[in-house]
């Protein structure tokens, strides 16, 4: 088996989508088109065969040209040996296994790879995304749309996960200038020339939602049904989403390192304002043996903050070290496929 992921395939021939902004622009025709369904699998062996056939049957129903491409990251309950069997009955579907459990960015990278469609969409393994509603999103993509996102009427998830999208999405907005007005999710559709651009990219720390802002202009998104999820539970726990704000900001942004080096000016400030006061107290008035006390408290606080600085600029040194070092952010152990 090849170790690594195969580079990105060229789109298959037929009429190149052209975006279209005019209210009165003419639709394009969704059969016209070929579709690949991108679905990072982790875990989820008891409801993941379910979620495929589902999307098979959704798409013969409406006569509409598709590939699924299923990718195992690192599941250990069985999920591989679920979507290899459907894989090797079915000359739609395409399953690809990862070494080891790289997150479902790189998982979403390594179909976007795989996927030779003129759109592309992603969704969940878990059917919270039903997979009738991709007719919604390729309908809007139809208007001449680089991107569309599924806005959940309600999302079926936990607390800290709601949350935790809050909070992403308040940094998608400053990061990537995502507009105030879109809804974001993992539920999309992204034309052929934005997952080119994508899978171009030398980042080495793949986030497909802030980098499916950077490449394309002409987004929307569309309302969309979000289930409970019928079987088992998420894996996706609050570590994960605390790492991925990490990535966010460590990884596409300077904000970090401004805030930091905004604090250090305004320490280095004070500190500049409380020894021109201790000056003019000595100057006016009787001197005095300073304290142990205010000497250590200052002493700690600079020494502190030099000690924060230089573990913030650490880290960029690491992420920008491992983006020039790294060849591949996974590796590919095994392919099924008809």
């Amino acid at each position: 088996m090849d170790p690594s992921p195969i580079s990105s395939p060229q789109p298959l021939s037929g009429p190149e989508p052209q975006p279209s902004t005019s209210p009165g622009a003419q639709r394009l025709d969704p059969h016209a088109f070929t579709y690949s369904v991108v679905i990072p699998v982790y875990e989820s062996a008891g409801v993941v065969g379910e979620t495929a056939d589902r999307i098979v049957r959704a798409f013969e129903e409406q006569g509409l040209s598709y590939q699924l491409v299923l990718v195992d990251d690192g599941s250990r309950d069985g999920s591989w040996d679920v979507i290899a069997r459907r894989a090797r009955a079915n000359e739609h579907i395409t399953a690809v296994r990862l070494l080891r459990n790289y997150g479902q960015h790189n998982a979403n990278l390594a179909g976007f790879r795989e996927a030779t469609g003129d759109y592309v969409i992603t969704m969940d393994d878990d059917l919270q995304n039903p997979p009738d509603q991709m007719r919604l999103l390729i309908d809007e993509a139809m208007s001449g749309r680089d991107v569309v996102f599924g806005a959940f009427e309600v999302k079926r998830a936990a607390f800290y996960r709601r949350l935790g999208s809050k909070l992403i999405s308040m940094i998608n907005r400053r990061v990537f200038a995502q507009p105030a007005d879109l809804t974001v999710s993992n539920f999309r559709i992204l034309r052929r020339d934005v997952v080119n651009r994508i899978c171009s990219s030398r980042t080495a720390y793949p986030y497909i939602t802030g980098q499916a802002l950077l490449y394309s202009s002409n987004r929307s998104d569309v309302p969309v049904r979000h289930e409970s999820r019928k079987v088992g539970k998420s894996t996706y726990s609050t570590v994960r989403i605390l790492r991925l704000v990490l990535t966010i900001l460590f990884s596409y942004s300077l904000f970090p390192l401004r805030l930091a080096a905004l604090g250090g000016a305004i320490i280095a400030t004070l500190a500049f304002l409380l020894g021109a006061g201790y000056l003019v107290q000595g100057l006016v008035s009787d001197t005095r043996v300073p304290g142990w006390t205010t000497l250590i408290v200052l002493t700690a606080l600079f020494n502190g903050v030099t000690i924060a600085l230089l573990s913030m600029l650490g880290e960029y040194v690491v992420r920008t070290l491992n983006a020039v070092s790294a060849e591949e952010t996974y590796h590919v152990v095994d392919r099924a496929q008809q």
